[in-house]
């Protein structure tokens, strides 16, 4: 004779349909802890029937609204839901488009384990936060698996943020129950990148000498020229001669400048007609000499 349990039982899928309730229909105390993860509260019979059927764990299910044919997968948190009912976040059934009392499809599925995922957060308000990533990672703790299409929610300092999964690998379905997973965020909706201004030494980019004061009283061979005969240059549009450019000459910094301290400089000790005589400019005012010595 064979003995017993020769041959392991295969599993069963599990197929029930429930009336679907958010989490604050739930009776007794609030449950935040549902409602900031991915898993659901089912009745006792499930866990029996689930017994019998030999799920295999971690217990994953696929939930499917057959009005608008949405579907998302979740883990479960606890069977203390009432007979016939389950409770869900309520980002899960805005995400499947149900309300209170319509009716879900559970079916048990077993998902691989997930290695990437990518999600876009719905506002720019999320890159508020100081290391995202890190809160992200501490929030997935509380789910079993994540869907491409779904919009998750994230609290964090009393403020809720909501990121859509944009990809999963290697399926559009994955498990992230003890799981090594790369995650990348995309930029958020709305979001744009700024605009690096110019520094200023780009915009004035004007050469020194052109800041230089221009130069006053007499500028030698500065008239128009003239023919003997009357008749205008051939280049007289051009006959006025522009003035070079005063030569820029940069100043030298003192190095045994000491901080605090106040110089006076002044060009001249004894203002007077002499000194203002000797700085007007003379023209032909040179000496002659004579070639016969």
């Amino acid at each position: 004779m064979f003995g017993f349990n020769m041959f392991p039982e295969i599993p069963r899928p599990f197929n029930m349909i429930y009336k679907c309730h958010s989490v604050a229909m739930l009776p007794g105390n609030e449950r935040q802890d549902v409602e900031r993860g991915g898993k659901i509260i089912m009745p006792p019979s499930a866990l029996e029937q689930l017994t019998r059927l030999n799920i295999n764990y971690p217990m994953l299910f696929k939930l499917t609204n057959k009005k608008t044919n949405r579907v998302t997968h979740c883990g479960v948190l606890e069977f203390v839901a009432d007979e016939g009912k389950v409770y869900l976040p309520l980002w899960m059934m805005q995400n499947m488009v149900l309300e209170e009392g319509d009716m879900v499809q559970m079916e048990s599925v077993s998902l691989p384990v997930g290695t990437f995922s990518k999600f876009q957060p719905l506002s720019p308000d999320f890159l508020d936060i100081t290391n995202p990533k890190a809160v992200l990672e501490n929030c997935l703790r509380s789910f079993a698996c994540l869907t491409t299409g779904d919009v998750i929610a994230v609290k964090y300092n009393q403020k809720i943020y909501e990121l859509c999964v944009l990809e999963t690998k290697p399926g559009n379905a994955i498990s992230i129950i003890e799981c090594d997973m790369n995650v990348e965020f995309a930029p958020p909706v709305g979001y744009k990148e700024p605009q690096q201004e110019k520094k200023e030494d780009e915009e004035m980019a004007v050469d020194p000498a052109d800041l230089m004061p221009e130069p006053t009283g007499f500028v030698a061979f500065r008239g128009a020229g003239n023919r003997l005969d009357g008749k205008k240059r051939k280049d007289s549009a051009t006959s006025d001669i522009i003035p070079p450019k005063p030569v820029y000459v940069r100043g030298i910094p003192d190095y045994d400048y000491q901080i605090g301290t106040l110089r006076f400089i002044r060009r001249s000790t004894k203002p007077g007609k002499e000194s203002e005589e000797s700085s007007q400019f003379r023209a032909f005012s040179g000496t002659g000499f004579s070639m016969k010595g």
